[in-house]
């Protein structure tokens, strides 16, 4: 027992009571698109495998290959001694495959960004800083350990931003505009190109999350960023979605990678990402560029739900990739929806507030290179039957 359960349990109850408690359930991907949740085998539209690497042979091969050749753990910190010839060869292959100078490896994506945030906005005191609204838990994070006040421009209205940049950002010492470039809950991009265009009128510095981009768009599955080499400042993402394995990068110019390495407290003072991680980056890797037909596919299927979406009249807001939400509203519609659709064989998480805003309770559906349109209409059969 702790001193604090009675607490804790008082603050479990409130989060009951508002229809807000999420729990553990064991499950495990399975091929074709499926996976194994408490004895069932269901057809996953929730996992972020977008590309079916996770159970890939050359990642679990290569995997295995590193721990044998290298070990099990890193040793430390990498500025201690947990720095290795296979992290600097890694590091240099991730800025090749996103065209910048240079590259960092981190163990998440939440780490990578609430590192990186507070370390760059105190190389620059004063500081105004821009964010869509929609940007990810791990940015706001950073931002608030910088304690940075946020100028936030409406979701992926660059209007917004160009009056807020003009009427706040002015006279600031710098500029820092935050986006992702794919988001996460509602599957629409941002305008890069645009973005990139305001960042250079208004002198700012812009970061991106690719979290969402890395591997499923772009040439070569390298992102959005991609398309635009040296327009953008600092890039993030994940190897642990599209990409199949695990970890995250940041990418940029030496100097700024050079000064993470000093200044960002979540890589200092983290020990190294181990091998068997390493093994399964460097195959992906490997793979991605040359997975073309596998992205299309992925584009398709979304055309193909967005389509029956609408003949169910269901809200997928401006979705344009492999995440389709599917908007119901309440919280406990949302959930009672994706409590039948598991039932029927399917599994389609209800996402609700705090991690989207009240009224916009949804199933977040997420396409996999193992789906077919069969798999889609099968789901949307099941979600007309339900509803």
């Amino acid at each position: 027992m702790s001193r604090l359960d009675s607490l804790l349990q008082a603050a479990l109850s409130r989060i009951e009571s508002a229809g807000q408690r999420r729990t553990l359930r064991g499950a495990a991907l399975a091929p074709g698109g499926k996976i194994r949740r408490e004895g069932r085998e269901l057809i996953d539209f929730s996992s972020n495998d977008y590309l079916g690497l996770a159970r890939h042979p050359l990642l679990i091969e290569r995997s295995r290959e590193w721990t044998l050749a290298h070990g099990a753990g890193s040793g430390a910190s990498r500025l201690v001694t947990g720095t290795s010839e296979a992290h600097l060869d890694l590091e240099a292959r991730i800025a090749r495959f996103k065209g910048t100078e240079s590259a960092l490896l981190f163990a998440t994506g939440w780490q990578a960004n609430a590192a990186a945030i507070p370390a760059l906005l105190a190389a620059a005191p004063g500081a105004a800083v821009f964010t869509d609204r929609l940007i990810h838990a791990s940015m706001h994070a950073g931002l608030a350990m910088a304690g940075a006040r946020q100028h936030r421009f409406r979701h992926n209205d660059l209007d917004h931003l160009e009056v807020l940049l003009t009427e706040k950002g002015r006279d600031a010492p710098a500029r820092f505009i935050f986006t992702e470039s794919v988001f996460s809950m509602d599957g629409d991009r941002a305008d890069l190109h645009r973005l990139a265009a305001l960042a250079d009128a208004h002198d700012a510095f812009l970061f991106v999350d690719e979290a969402h981009a890395t591997g499923v768009l772009g040439p070569g599955g390298a992102g959005l960023s991609a398309e635009m080499p040296g327009r953008i400042d600092l890039v993030m993402g994940t190897f642990s979605k599209a990409m199949g394995g695990f970890g995250a990068y940041v990418a940029g110019s030496r100097v700024l990678i050079d000064y993470l390495v000093n200044t960002a407290n979540g890589f200092i003072f983290t020990t190294a990402p181990p091998p068997a991680v390493l093994g399964a980056i460097d195959a992906a890797l490997d793979l991605v560029a040359g997975m073309e037909a596998e992205r299309a596919h992925l584009a398709a299927l979304g055309d193909w739900l967005r389509a029956g979406l609408d003949r169910l009249g269901i809200d997928h807001m401006a979705s344009s990739t492999q995440i389709v939400p599917a908007v119901i509203g309440r919280e406990d519609d949302a959930l009672a929806l994706s409590a039948r659709l598991e039932a029927a064989g399917f599994l389609a998480s209800a996402i609700r507030p705090p991690t989207v805003p009240p009224g916009t309770s949804r199933l977040r559906i997420a396409l996999r290179a193992g789906h077919h349109e069969g798999d889609v209409d099968a789901l949307l059969a099941a979600i007309e039957a339900c509803r």
